[in-house]
């Protein structure tokens, strides 16, 4: 049994104290993950926290057949996922009422030109699922055994859905490659 376990073990005993241990461990990468999702450095700030937040919360919840990375992963997706719902509906609730979007701020402005180019324009494109299925495989480097832990699926439809998705982002970035050299020409 790895440390990580032996931690969550005692922490569900009694040692909360412990669980500062586990953010040290986790916020990062947890972070990182969120801002893939939510393209946005202070939403994905803030996500941290909600999901170390919910996953003290409910540790007690937490059993030792899965991956306590797993675990957490799967908390930090479907916070993600709620988080970008409800910007669309906000988003859609803005334009009923024909309200303006308000700009973005320079330091957006300065990280969409950073993190942006033809693979963030094809991210874009794709559902947040299938997008979440790219960032848990490529940037998480998680085994597809995990990522259908993360989802609730089997380790079969993990792979098939990654192959498929994979292929989607492919066409997705050749057909805007055509489109650059169509304006180019």
């Amino acid at each position: 049994m790895d440390s990580t376990e032996e931690k969550i073990k005692r922490i569900q005993a009694g040692e909360a104290h412990l669980f500062s241990d586990v953010i040290r461990l986790y916020q990062h990468r947890i972070y990182l993950y969120c801002y893939r999702l939510l393209n946005n450095r202070e939403e994905a700030e803030d996500a941290v926290q909600d999901v170390l937040i919910k996953a003290y919360q409910n540790i007690g919840q937490y059993k030792p057949q899965a991956d306590f990375t797993s675990w957490l992963y799967k908390i930090a997706y479907h916070h993600c996922l709620n988080q970008l719902r409800r910007q669309k509906f906000q988003s859609q609730v803005r334009r009923l009422l024909r309200q303006e979007v308000t700009a973005k701020s320079a330091e957006q402005v300065v990280e969409n030109r950073l993190f942006s180019g033809p693979v963030a324009a094809a991210l874009e494109k794709l559902k947040v699922e299938e997008r979440n299925l790219l960032i848990l495989r490529i940037f998480e480097d998680k085994s597809f055994a995990e990522i259908g832990e993360i989802l609730g699926i089997n380790t079969e439809a993990a792979r098939k859905r990654y192959e498929r998705t994979r292929v989607k982002l492919k066409i997705v970035m050749e057909r805007k490659e055509q489109q650059l050299w169509a304006r180019v020409n």
